[in-house]
């Protein structure tokens, strides 16, 4: 399954790759050909032909496309591990329990073979306060103790689910700005265009278009950054959603161990 959903992710990152490029240099090819009788005008030519500010807004615009696909990329990798090492947790952690050996479950929980499982952190949490309860001689009656288990968990789980969500609000910040930031380029070239047919008191699209190409470049840009952050985004925040289900789930069950444990 999580094979099938990296091969799709691949394909419509490369489909949208290939739709922005390849729209945009035939778009530039026919407006250079009317332009300039039929001589060709490929990426190369424009972007060596952009101005300084063009050439910030595109670099800005390829950072913004690294800094999400790395993003993505290690968030993925962290869920897919969250899920793998969960999956395995859950069954041994429930045998120790239902033998009653709690420091078994204890060493199981804090093992680095399962330092991604968002379940075990979050078991971890409330059996250590239910074994400091007990061990401490704490003089606290059956409902205190499980309440303090209880927001013991609670905290865990917090703390758990935003440490999931590290870096996933940053892929909603690019696909948000990257068509903003696309279009100032945009709007630059094509200032830049018009004050060259002002400059040099020519007229007409034959002398605007090549300029308008270089100009539309930036939005192509804009979009190919922007697609695939929200597609990311959207993907992530569905996972975070069924991880926050599995640990609220998780914490319920734990809590009603400890309540028939200590009836």
């Amino acid at each position: 399954m999580e094979v099938r959903n990296m091969r799709q992710f691949g394909q419509i990152v490369c489909g949208t790759a290939g739709l922005a490029l390849l729209s945009t240099t035939v778009f530039a090819q026919e407006a250079a050909r009317g332009g300039s009788g039929g001589a060709g005008l490929d990426l190369v030519d424009m972007f060596s032909q952009m101005g300084p500010l063009a050439w910030g807004v595109a670099i800005v615009l390829f950072v913004m496309s690294f800094w999400s696909v790395g993003i993505a990329i290690e968030r993925i990798y962290t869920y897919n591990q969250a899920r793998k090492q969960s999956k395995m947790y859950a069954p041994q952690v429930a045998k120790h329990l239902q033998g009653g050996r709690l420091k078994e479950a204890i060493a199981l929980s804090a093992s680095k073979d399962y330092r991604y499982s968002h379940l075990a952190k979050v078991v971890l949490a409330g059996l250590q306060e239910y074994q400091f309860q007990q061990e401490s001689g704490s003089t606290l009656n059956r409902d205190d103790v499980l309440d303090t288990v209880r927001r013991s968990i609670q905290r865990a789980t917090a703390l758990t689910s935003n440490d999931l969500k590290k870096g996933v609000n940053t892929l909603a910040t690019i696909g948000s700005t990257a068509p903003f930031v696309g279009l100032l380029g945009t709007v630059v070239g094509v200032i830049d265009a018009f004050v060259g047919i002002a400059s040099t008191g020519s007229g007409g699209i034959a002398g605007v278009s090549a300029g308008i190409a270089e100009a539309l470049v930036e939005t192509a840009l804009g979009l190919f950054v922007a697609i695939p952050a929200v597609w990311f985004y959207n993907y992530l925040t569905s996972r975070l959603e069924y991880f926050n289900v599995e640990m609220d789930n998780s914490s319920s069950e734990l809590v009603d161990y400890f309540i028939k444990k200590t009836a």
